[in-house]
């Protein structure tokens, strides 16, 4: 690693004027390019405070060893200058878009004497019209199949064509009418032509002139009793409403834009585009970038621009995103320039446009998502996330089982805590467990993750001398399983015959927190004797590892396998306690003053509810009125009044029954004489939830 004191720019060297700047490394190759309104106070910020500058940016800073600027006359041309040495030099720490998939264009070959449509994919070529992209070949082929009826263009390639001319002979789509067969002179090549700027026509979004015009002929056929050419007529007309159906109409007929969306993290971000034309969505396309310095969504849509569009020919009159580049006005006359026409820039805020941005950044997040996925269900991947990890922890062997904990709560109210288990890198759900915080009040996520840990391993030694290994953890009331089998591929105790949760401990304990919450896990193990599980935190603001006892945190190089591993744990355990944490508050806000009168279950408080519509009618009632209600009794009724005005209310005895016998009997005798009262509403149980004919 270079220090940058030794390459900095002496003092008043570097010029106050718009331009262009490259960091370089010892080798002499490019690893970051950027532009500046003033070169002097960018890459002055490089070198004033070290310190104050993001990990990733030191990263770079420290990998070069010189840097060089070009001055420009405007922004605009720094702008192309800056997307000039991206694409030639590929610098490493540069935001560089990769396309998820090579996606396919409709194109109609009009620089041939015929033209030809066909599926095309990678660089486009001057004299073909373009339509798409599209996100799957088959969906261009379905499209151009119906089409075919109505314009018979050309689809074969330049040996078949030859072929069939030399023969004089058309192939099988000129013997069912799909092609118009110019290989033997059916139609002369303006003729052709025209059909083939037909198809064009109606691709771009000219369609109800040419339905109009086949509707007429129709009628004109059947007027004149040529029926048979008006059922075909009729059906070319249903061939281009089913080609239409396949494409929405979402916006105006003459919409033309271009809507970019983006998703997310500290280390990746993920973007869609869908092409609108003639309002109907004509295409989609997504990338997946690595984010290599700090970036904000307005650099990202920036960069965005410059790298799609930089030569692009098909910049739509309308680009929309979910924010404007830093100088969005150069950015405007940049893409102005290219389309050769003006260009509007913007972000939506209200209408159909900003419905469908949203419907794009829906599908940006799960491009990301499966972008994850797939990045963590590899095994080398893995292999050598776990194997960074060890590493950078000087762990003596690499962590296998990872636990993670994550501490929820609102305000101080409803804190809960969660624990996810990763093995071998992979989520393992069904060994998710919840934690309902006991002992701590208000919030205080410190003595939180003690108690959470605490309770967790006391578990763990408790079963490891009773059994020899760990049985169960978590709180038994809150169960814990996220959508996954309880107990799954897990091995199962001899004695109960019932699988146990736990084979063994973790080898790492991940804490969501700073060197405060990474004290207190450690020491709650300390207090347990537990000295073989490594202990870190993951701190949100910067994604920096902290280490029990130490000052300095361990930072794992931020597109690294490792460092994605841990960030994956910890965002999972955030997700799985606030999953929880909503459901506890849901719970909390739902709760109802007939919850706390003793002998009172579900169909009971159903049964109140529903013959007096609310808590506050029932406590006007009195106890005369509470027993008119099928399967109450008036001793009951009485204990009920009393409960929700704050008196006492008799006990009840161990077995679960009243005390009171002579109560007892009277709602039995009510329920025996009732109009099914106590049984149809549960089925088959009494009305507090006891099995019926059991008391007495």
């Amino acid at each position: 690693m270079a220090d940058p004191a030794t390459y900095r720019p002496a003092p008043g060297s570097i010029p106050e004027s718009p331009g262009v700047y490259r960091f370089r490394d010892e080798h002499g190759r490019v690893i970051y390019v950027g532009k500046a309104k003033s070169l002097r106070s960018r890459l002055n910020s490089y070198f004033a405070d070290f310190s104050a500058l993001h990990p990733r940016t030191q990263t770079m800073v420290q990998t070069a060893a010189r840097v060089d600027w070009t001055v420009v006359g405007t922004e605009v041309e720094a702008l192309q200058l800056e997307y000039s040495w991206i694409k030639e030099f590929d610098p490493r720490f540069n935001v560089r878009y990769r396309d998820d998939k090579s996606y396919p264009y409709l194109a109609v070959t009009l620089n041939e004497e015929f033209p030809r449509v066909m599926v095309m994919r990678g660089a486009k070529r001057k004299g073909v019209r373009y339509f798409g992209p599209y996100s799957h070949a088959w969906a261009i082929r379905e499209t151009v199949d119906q089409l075919l009826r109505v314009f018979p263009v050309r689809t074969c390639s330049a040996g078949v064509f030859k072929r069939q001319h030399q023969l004089n002979r058309p192939c099988l789509l000129g013997y069912i009418g799909k092609c118009s067969a110019p290989c033997v002179g059916r139609v002369s090549p303006d003729e052709h032509r025209l059909l083939a700027e037909d198809f064009c026509d109606f691709m771009a979004g000219n369609t109800s002139r040419f339905i109009k015009r086949l509707e007429r002929d129709m009628r004109e056929a059947a007027a004149s009793q040529e029926y048979e050419r008006a059922a075909r007529l009729r059906d070319d007309i249903r061939a281009l409403e089913r080609a239409l159906e396949k494409q929405a109409v979402v916006l105006a007929d003459t919409t033309d834009c271009d809507m970019i969306a983006f998703a997310e993290d500290e280390l990746e971000a993920a973007v869609q585009v869908f092409y609108v034309r003639g309002g109907r969505i004509r295409g989609q396309r997504g990338w997946v970038v690595d984010k290599v310095e700090e970036v904000t969504t307005s650099d990202l849509v920036e960069n965005f621009l410059i790298q799609i569009y930089g030569e692009s020919e098909s910049v739509p009159r309308e680009v929309l995103v979910p924010a404007l580049p830093p100088d969005a006005e150069a950015m405007t006359e940049l893409l102005a320039e290219q389309r050769g026409g003006p260009v509007h820039l913007r972000v939506p805020q209200r209408g159909d446009k900003k419905t469908l941005l949203e419907t794009v950044a829906r599908n940006a997040h799960e491009a990301l998502k499966q972008h994850k996925t797939r990045r963590a269900s590899d095994l080398t991947t893995r292999s050598r996330a776990l194997q960074e990890i060890q590493e950078a922890l000087e762990l003596d062997e690499a962590p296998l089982r990872i636990e993670c904990y994550d501490v929820s709560n609102l305000q101080g109210t409803n804190v809960v805590a969660s624990m996810v288990v990763f093995e071998d890198g992979l989520a393992r759900k069904s060994e998710y467990r919840r934690f309902t915080i006991k002992a701590v009040e208000g919030q205080d996520d410190v003595r939180s993750i003690h108690e959470v840990i605490t309770r967790r391993f006391k578990r763990y030694l408790a079963e490891s001398e009773k059994m020899g290994e760990l049985d169960t953890l978590g709180d038994p009331e809150d169960g814990g399983v996220d959508g996954a089998e309880e107990g799954a591929h897990q091995p199962i105790d001899p004695e109960t015959g019932r699988p146990r949760k736990f084979a063994y401990p973790p080898q790492l304990v991940l804490v969501d927190g700073g060197p405060p919450q990474v004290a207190a896990a450690q020491r709650a193990l300390d207090e347990l004797g537990v000295d073989d599980i490594a202990v870190c935190g993951i701190a949100k603001r910067l994604e920096e590892l902290w280490l029990p006892g130490e000052d300095d945190p361990v930072i794992l190089p931020r597109n690294s396998e490792g460092m994605f591993l841990v960030q994956r744990v910890r965002d999972e355990a955030h997700r799985f306690a606030i999953t929880f944490h909503r459901q506890r508050r849901s719970k909390a806000m739902t709760v109802s003053e007939l919850d706390s009168v003793p002998g009172l279950g579900p169909s009971r408080r159903a049964a109140l509810l529903k013959h007096f519509g609310s808590v506050k009618r029932l406590k006007e009632a009195t106890p005369e009125q509470v027993a008119e209600v099928p399967g109450i009794g008036r001793r009951s009724a009485e204990g009920i009044v009393a409960a929700l005005h704050g008196a006492s209310v008799p006990a009840r005895g161990a077995g679960g029954g009243p005390a009171d016998r002579g109560a007892a009997a009277e709602d039995a005798a009510q329920r025996r004489n009732g109009a099914g009262g106590g049984r149809a509403a549960d089925g088959g149980r009494t009305a507090d939830g006891e099995h019926g004919g059991k008391r007495t």
